[in-house]
């Protein structure tokens, strides 16, 4: 039996869900999980490795043993597929963030509409508030798989579960595959509400009242420090 084999089958359901969901086109887009002493957020990770989604291989054809496990320099620890280009963006944000335990990007199309125009997403719905932490930000343009990436990535998103990557799409992190799978899914929803506001013409897209947009970032932070201390 395989020693992950659990996580690899988590990992590839979600990977077929984001390609049912139409968040990623058939080579699009890419996932990971940390692997051994992650359970919790912000716990201490006993074996710091990766599974992460195989670069050039369709979702329609992927199978859970197509899926690599990485230490945190990209190596590949076992024979097998080629990990993800985007692999450098992955373990950046593990880095920095030690309450993430799952990422996943996608390129989903009103999400992409906007990273191109270069548009960050205002908090315009309360759930992106409580749920993601504030604003979509939008990074600096770097060259795809590049550290440049990660690193600009990484400004981004901050301390927030989500942002926007200009020209290319969205990345959303959370304490486990699932929610992160969920913060890429509500981005592409919020960013389909705010690119249809704006067809209103001037103030079509209003961001929600300061004082709620500070309650709400209040109760976000407040839900981040109880999940660092399960």
């Amino acid at each position: 039996m395989d020693r992950w084999e659990s996580q690899r089958r988590e990992l590839w359901d979600v990977c077929v869900e984001m390609y049912r969901r139409g968040l990623v086109g058939a080579y699009s887009g890419n996932a990971s999980l940390r692997l051994e002493g992650v359970g919790a957020a912000g716990a201490t990770h006993a074996s710091p490795l990766v599974l992460v989604t195989p670069t050039h291989r369709p979702y329609y054809r992927l199978k859970p043993e197509d899926l690599v496990v990485i230490n945190l320099e990209g190596e590949p620890v076992e024979d097998g597929p080629v990990p993800s280009s985007e692999t450098p963006l992955h373990l950046e944000i593990y880095r920095q963030r030690d309450d993430v335990a799952a990422v996943v990007h996608t390129h989903s199309v009103y999400a992409s509409v906007a990273a191109v125009a270069g548009q960050e997403i205002p908090p315009i719905l309360d759930e992106m508030v409580l749920s993601i932490g504030g604003s979509v930000r939008i990074s600096d343009y770097a060259f795809p798989g590049t550290e440049e990436l990660a690193q600009a990535t990484c400004r981004a998103l901050g301390d927030r579960n989500a942002a926007l990557l200009r020209h290319h799409g969205v990345v959303g992190v959370g304490p486990n595959i699932w929610e992160a799978l969920e913060m890429c899914d509500l981005v592409e929803r919020v960013a389909k509400i705010f690119v249809l506001a704006q067809s209103f013409g001037p103030g079509g897209a209003n961001r929600l009242p300061p004082d709620i947009i500070d309650i709400e970032q209040q109760l976000f932070q407040m839900q981040r420090r109880a999940s660092r201390r399960l």
